[in-house]
């Protein structure tokens, strides 16, 4: 699935929930690749809860968020556990680190284009959205290209996937008692702006590392 030297470093994976769980999935009848597809099917379902709540009214209006946000959480379990099974298991596969980034950026864009279509009441909230997704994905662009060109996996943030999962969570709970406070959906758009402009200082921190590192003035 992944090798040590490219994995994102996560202090979850030493704790005996994570690995107790890695272990029975290792024992089970599943290959981390289609972990690491369940957590696509995930993306999808919250996208799906985020689309619908324009629509929604009463109970519905606290009920998809919520999904949203637990969705959003076993998306990050998910991409927790196809690793873990790979490496910990012992079931990597050759073809392990397509299915290791490939649905990570069909995940972030169904999650975070779905928060603009969820928010539409709001002063160009899908472009944001398209614009937040597509510097998200290039966060992983410009990680990738740095690593095929022998710069070492670089994981940093401020906007990093676990920063942008952990937000929109964190969004999508405050959602369910927004009204309460504010106008419905001003969280989510506010999100919007802070994954984008986050995002933006990631890719251009990691490049710089990148160009750093592979011009020899920096030794990480």
């Amino acid at each position: 699935m992944e090798d040590k030297s490219s994995r994102r470093p996560l202090k979850v994976r030493s704790s005996t929930y994570a690995q107790r769980v890695a272990k029975w999935l290792s024992n089970k009848n599943i290959t981390p690749n289609t972990i690491s597809l369940l957590s696509v099917l995930f993306a999808a379902c919250s996208a799906i809860s985020l689309v619908l709540l324009p629509l929604s009214s009463g109970l519905l209006i606290w009920l998809l968020p919520l999904l949203a946000a637990i969705c959003i959480q076993f998306r990050l379990l998910c991409n927790l556990f196809d690793g873990m099974v790979a490496v910990e298991g012992g079931k990597s596969t050759a073809s392990g680190e397509l299915f290791n980034d490939m649905p990570d950026r069909f995940a972030d864009a169904f999650i975070i284009v779905a928060v603009g279509y969820a928010v539409p009441q709001f002063s160009y909230a899908i472009d944001i959205a398209w614009c937040a997704a597509t510097l998200a994905i290039m966060t992983a662009y410009v990680r990738t290209l740095a690593t095929s060109t022998g710069a070492p996996a670089n994981f940093c943030g401020p906007m990093a996937k676990q920063h942008r999962m952990a937000l929109l969570t964190f969004a999508c709970l405050f959602t369910t008692i927004e009204p309460l406070f504010w106008q419905q959906g001003a969280v989510l758009y506010t999100s919007l702006l802070i994954i984008s402009v986050g995002s933006f200082i990631t890719l251009f921190k990691r490049a710089i590392l990148a160009y750093q590192y592979l011009e020899g003035k920096r030794d990480v």
